[in-house]
């Protein structure tokens, strides 16, 4: 029996020994506090799940478990990025991640999954003084359509990480989901081959080693020998000596046949890559059914490659394409948008500007009001494009200014713009600031113009500025995609100088041609005063009736046709340049005549006011498209599920009261008799987006789209074609060869 001295004495020792580990213990970070976990939405088929590990932790790289806890929501293989190598007492050899980790968890959906879903995350981890913690088990609630959050918290998080990006960058921690950083394809050569291919996003590779080729359940049909190209030697840290391929690869797959006639195959493609910074994803593979013609029959070239849009072939050339080929591109591509309808209206706004400076203009400072104009424009444009492909169509910029009262507004201030030149009244600063402004320098009030034109630029660029075209709507799917605003955003701005290059030319020359001091400068304000009008009424017709836009052309026609002196008598000594006048007046008024009488007739087509009148009295009506309304997602499937059961395709078109391309499509393209033709099996279904609502925005947000015009094609069970996309106007000839060669092409 031990004495009790003794045992004093080892208890005495013993608590020595463990009082360091005791204090360590009461100081011990609780698990929430040493291992932050926080997600965001990556993509509508997976997640991003980040830890935060506070200075002395670690977590185990092999610890990391997912679990789904909702019916027909599943968990996929994480894609977990290497660790550090620790000997560890308790599980020997082991990864560990410190500072931060980042994982990509791929999801899958059934049909019938519901929107709001649960994910139990299971990790563990230690602290350097040798205390390690149980498994932490967290439960996530997530939604597949809007939002992400932990469970108790109460805010979304996937707009603020949106907004980190666009101010501070893309995280050089973010990885693409599989599928978005390695596209792949497939495809029929001929009867005994086939082609594959894969899109490798840019920072990115495939390893040659691990591509591998099954086809299931063949016993007539089996893979030749496969040959390679060569790729690019790299050493690799967990492979060694290795080949990858950037940017893409693409090969033949012979096969060998024992019989001739026409089957279905299955082909399984297995790969493996990698990040350029060190991040390797697990082995993926994709699944194709492959229809192979007999053996005597050939397949169309056409079908061997793969197909884009119009705008996810631009995206692409971003990726592809060097800076200065870009820049050169979207500036090209800005000059083609400079001739639409939607940037007219910003002619006569600058060269209002211009005019407005008086007749002591001279032509340096007239280059200076419209590069300020142009550049305020191009920024905005920049600006407004990032936000809206990082935040997508759940912040509608574009709708958001077309509100009425925005609209109201503007167009107010068009209006005061247009009476000031006409000599009503002189619009003045307060008087405080007129006596401030009088104190300094010629340069400063120079300044203060320049300044005046760059918000009318920003006002003009967000207001009256393009809808969406496919140069627009690539670089905004570049963005979204990548999160490389700093590229997408130099296209955009190199797309906006050169929708403003014209403009400046044109505001350049306004201030070189002005008459000098005389009556001739009334005649010119008062010129440009019926332009900022007519600007005016333009913003009018994306929210009053039509009759009321039709009168109020009329109206801007008939006034000024009478100052012109239409209905005056000339005396005979008048000059050359009076009669055309008069005969300008003549025209003008003639035509605002015949507006009211269509107005009065029922018509509402200002440009064929009497298109309805007949012989007798009787009228017409112009044949153009049905279409039949999409009021949301889900009356959209039932037109999906409807079109699938009748073997029919459909077309979903894209449409807004202020969107004039959209006005175009309906007036020159979907009227034309060989377009009606083609569509005629169609069943053709219309979204009007034109209010800024929750629903709108979910049909714009479930097809990535930012805006009108779009249409869309769904061909019956197998959804939307990406490729055959319109994003934009397009003439009747160049959208019926659209319509024939896809439709040939299925």
């Amino acid at each position: 029996m031990a004495r009790p001295g003794t045992i004093s004495r080892f208890i005495t020792l013993l608590a020595f020994f463990a009082a360091p580990l005791l204090v360590a213990a009461a100081e011990l970070l609780p698990a929430d506090t040493a291992f932050r976990l926080s997600l965001e939405k990556e993509s509508a088929d997976s997640v991003v799940l980040s830890w935060q590990i506070a200075e002395g932790y670690y977590l185990y790289r092999d610890k990391f478990a997912f679990q789904s806890t909702t019916e027909g929501v599943w968990t996929e293989n994480p894609e977990i990025p290497r660790g550090e190598t620790k000997h560890d007492d308790y599980f020997g050899d082991v990864e560990v991640h410190r500072e931060k980790i980042e994982i990509v968890l791929p999801l899958a959906f059934q049909k019938s999954a519901p929107a709001e879903f649960g994910i139990v995350a299971t990790y563990q981890g230690c602290a350097d003084i040798g205390i390690c913690y149980p498994p932490i088990r967290k439960e996530l609630t997530l939604n597949n359509r809007q939002t992400i959050r932990l469970e108790g918290a109460g805010l979304p998080i996937n707009s603020a990480s949106a907004l980190q990006k666009f101010v501070f960058g893309p995280s050089q921690n973010e990885l693409l989901p599989a599928k978005q950083a390695f596209r792949f394809f497939a495809t029929v050569r001929d009867a005994n081959t086939l082609h594959v291919n894969w899109e490798i996003a840019q920072g990115y590779y495939l390893y040659r080693e691990k591509f591998r080729f099954e086809l299931a359940q063949t016993s007539d049909i089996s893979l030749g020998k496969l040959d390679l190209p060569r790729g690019t030697p790299e050493h690799d840290e967990a492979f060694g000596n290795v080949e990858i391929f950037h940017d893409a690869v693409g090969f033949d797959l012979p096969i060998q046949r024992t019989t001739s006639g026409p089957r279905t195959i299955q082909l399984t493609a297995h790969f493996q890559g990698c990040a350029d910074r060190g991040v390797c994803y697990p082995p993926m593979k994709n699944t194709v059914l492959l229809d192979l013609p007999s053996a005597t029959d050939t397949v169309k070239p056409a079908a061997n490659l793969p197909r884009r849009s119009e705008s996810e072939q631009i995206a692409f050339s971003l990726q592809k394409d060097s800076l200065g080929l870009t820049v050169l591109s979207f500036f090209g591509f800005g000059l083609l948008l400079a001739f639409t309808p939607c940037v007219f209206p910003m002619i006569p706004i600058l060269s209002g500007i211009i005019v407005g400076q008086g007749e002591s203009i001279e032509t340096r400072r007239a280059f200076l009001l419209s590069f300020c104009y142009v550049l305020a424009s191009a920024v905005t444009y920049t600006v407004f494009g990032i936000i809206a492909a990082l935040f997508g169509s759940s912040l509608n910029l574009q709708a958001m200014f077309q509100a009425p009262a925005i609209i109201i507004a503007f167009s107010s201030l068009f209006i005061l713009l247009a009476f000031s030149m006409f000599g009503f009244f002189t619009l003045q600063m307060p008087s405080a600031i007129q006596t401030r402004l009088s104190s300094m320098s010629q340069k400063g009030r120079q300044g203060g113009g320049a300044l005046a034109a760059a918000t009318m630029g920003v006002l003009s660029a967000l207001i009256v500025g393009p809808c969406v075209a496919a140069p627009l709507a690539g670089a905004l799917i570049y963005i979204g995609q990548t999160g490389d605003a700093v590229l997408g955003g130099l296209a955009l701005f190199a797309m906006g100088m050169g929708m403003g290059f014209p403009l400046l030319i044109i505001g350049t020359s306004a201030g070189r041609l002005l008459p000098k001091a005389g009556p001739w400068m009334n005649s010119i304000k008062a010129v440009f005063g019926v332009l900022l009008l007519a600007v005016a009424v333009w913003l009018l017709e994306r929210i009053v009736p039509s009759a009321i836009s039709m009168l109020l052309w009329a109206a801007l026609l008939i006034i000024p046709a009478i100052y012109l002196r239409a209905i005056d008598g000339l005396p005979e000594s008048a000059s050359g340049l009076t009669r055309l006048w008069k005969g300008c007046g003549i025209i003008m008024l003639i035509a605002g005549v015949l507006l009211i009488i269509g107005v009065a007739s029922g018509n509402r087509d200002p440009l064929q006011p009497l298109a309805n009148l007949v012989a007798g009295g009787a009228t017409i009506e112009k044949e153009s498209l049905t279409f039949k309304p999409v009021v949301s997602s889900q009356n959209l499937d039932l037109y999906l599920e409807k079109a699938a059961g009748n073997d029919q395709w459909v077309m979903l078109d894209y449409y807004a009261d202020w969107c004039i391309s959209c006005k175009e499509m309906d007036y020159y393209t979907f009227s034309d008799p060989g377009v009606r033709k083609a569509l005629d099996k169609m069943i053709l279904v219309q979204a009007d987006v034109t209010d800024d609502t929750p629903v709108n925005n979910g049909l714009l947000q479930r097809f990535d789209l930012i805006g009108p015009p779009a249409i869309l094609f769904f061909q019956p069970g197998k959804g939307e074609r990406r490729e055959f996309r319109v994003v934009g106007y397009k003439d009747p000839e160049p959208f019926l060869q659209h319509l024939r060669q896809f439709l040939t092409d299925v």
